[in-house]
């Protein structure tokens, strides 16, 4: 094993050395990352980017565009032949047809090159030619990302913490009975370790559907090819010591194992390791309204996740001797046009509060970070009616599930965000002085003029953020 780590980690350098030259000599590329955890609208992003970079009509805060300086913008196939592209076409089709619906969510990597021919700026642009700029932007489930705080951790540390918060949530009830019938140093029997293993499934998929974020191994959520694999076999015994060869306990954590250097590792080694940017999307009003605990949840969360970061200045001995580190991350606030514009501004100091101390540790570091609420695709308009003699700033849209147009008011943000947090990092159950609600819209029915792209809201802050300083 630590041969293979060392292995892994020449390759890493030598991969880092050839992109330098070829960035250096020839045409530059940033590669960004872009992951959340589950529906916070990474696909819609990601399609929202690229068609707002195709045609910029939208995208004055992008100041190469507002410059003019953007001459071109085109898709090329991806650089990774082992990668599957990025389905933008049908994405874009479900955003713009004439019946327009979200596109399915993320279950596995994809990439996609978008290639940028730009104008140099500065006083001896006249003497130079325009150059080419590719990014590659690379999708990928945040449940995924959250399996790299495993690497560190052996099996009784991973089961002590699991089954600690599986207490506290009534979703594991039926799994902590069924372990509770479990004799961990008896001998492996194959039907029970895949029952125990569909039970845990179980607990997983019902905690992130009432709201809680940290629910790994993320495979289990998403396990693509390797459903029914021996490598997703295995669950959390409780128990002391690692029992007697062929017991079911030692059978799990050597699954358990193989887990992380069969998936987590090559992963981290072939995707998360080579990323430049990172773009980190949070349903925040999703979490408020579901209450204190899943703010908590989704702090915890986050947290781990950028925990798994390297993040720091791409010099060239850096990536010469340790690899490539993240240089700027974005944390963006999405579904923004749930809001009225008055209250953006308090979402995102939610959001800056909920990630402050991760932040902190990103800059320290030498990271750039920015902190924004967003809506990559705007799915609402603003109004202001009056209802019981108060006057309410509301966004009117049409419903997901029925169709019908609303006028809606989510409730009023706090301005102090420890409001929210204080009472989530205290384990409170429920808000105690306001009622935070959602609602899911549909999108839009789209009426483009030619050179616009998707209706949004910060995207050109956002794109700026990322891409600017190379543009």
């Amino acid at each position: 094993m630590v041969i293979s780590t060392l292995a892994d980690t020449v390759l890493r350098q030598i991969e880092s050395i050839q992109d330098t030259v070829n960035e250096t000599l020839f045409e530059p590329v940033i590669r960004i990352g872009v992951t959340g955890l589950a529906r916070s609208g990474k696909t819609v992003f990601i399609t929202s980017l690229v068609a707002n970079l195709l045609d910029r009509g939208r995208m004055p805060h992008l100041v190469a565009v507002a410059e003019g300086r953007i001459e071109a913008a085109f898709l090329q196939p991806q650089p990774d032949d082992t990668v599957p592209r990025f389905d933008y076409e049908a994405h874009l089709g479900d955003l713009t047809s004439a019946t327009p619906r979200w596109p399915d969510s993320t279950r596995a990597v994809s990439e996609l090159r978008l290639s940028l021919r730009v104008r140099r700026a500065g006083l001896l642009a006249g003497l130079q030619g325009p150059r080419t700029i590719h990014v590659d932007i690379i999708d990928y489930p945040g449940e995924w990302l959250l399996d790299l705080a495993l690497l560190d951790k052996p099996y009784e540390q991973w089961v002590a913490e699991t089954l600690a918060r599986a207490q506290a949530r009534q979703e594991a009830a039926a799994y902590l009975a069924q372990v509770g019938q479990v004799d961990g140093t008896a001998k492996l029997d194959e039907p029970q370790a895949k029952a125990l293993a569909a039970g845990f499934t179980g607990y997983l998929n019902a905690a992130r559907a009432a709201g809680y974020y940290d629910c790994t191994p993320g495979r289990f959520l998403l396990p693509g090819d390797l459903e029914g694999s021996p490598a997703l076999t295995f669950a959390p015994l409780p128990g002391d010591g690692r029992g007697a060869r062929g017991s079911l306990r030692r059978e799990m954590e050597r699954r358990y194992e193989a887990y992380k250097r069969a998936v987590v590792r090559p992963f981290f080694r072939d995707h998360f390791a080579r990323i430049d940017r990172q773009v980190v999307l949070v349903d925040a009003l999703g979490a408020i309204h579901k209450g204190p605990q899943a703010v908590e949840d989704m702090r915890g969360a986050m947290a781990d996740i950028l925990g798994a970061f390297r993040p720091g200045q791409n010099a060239f001995l850096t990536q010469l001797f340790a690899g490539k580190r993240v240089e700027k991350i974005l944390f963006a606030a999405t579904k923004a046009d749930h809001l009225h514009h008055k209250q953006h501004d308090k979402l995102t100091a939610i959001m800056e509060a909920l990630l402050r101390a991760a932040r902190d540790r990103a800059r320290f570091a030498g990271a750039q970070t920015l902190a924004l609420s967003l809506a990559a695709l705007r799915a609402t308009t603003e109004d202001t009616v009056t209802h019981k003699g108060q006057t309410l700033d509301v966004v009117r849209g049409h419903l997901l599930e029925t169709g019908k147009q609303v006028a809606f008011f989510p409730g009023e943000l706090p301005q102090d965000p420890a409001r929210l947090l204080t009472p989530a990092r205290d384990g409170a159950e429920k808000w105690l002085d306001d009622d935070y609600r959602v609602m899911n819209f549909a999108p839009s029915v789209l009426s483009l003029r030619p050179g616009d792209g998707p209706p949004h809201i910060r995207l050109d802050k956002a794109a700026q953020f990322l891409l600017g300083d190379r543009l």
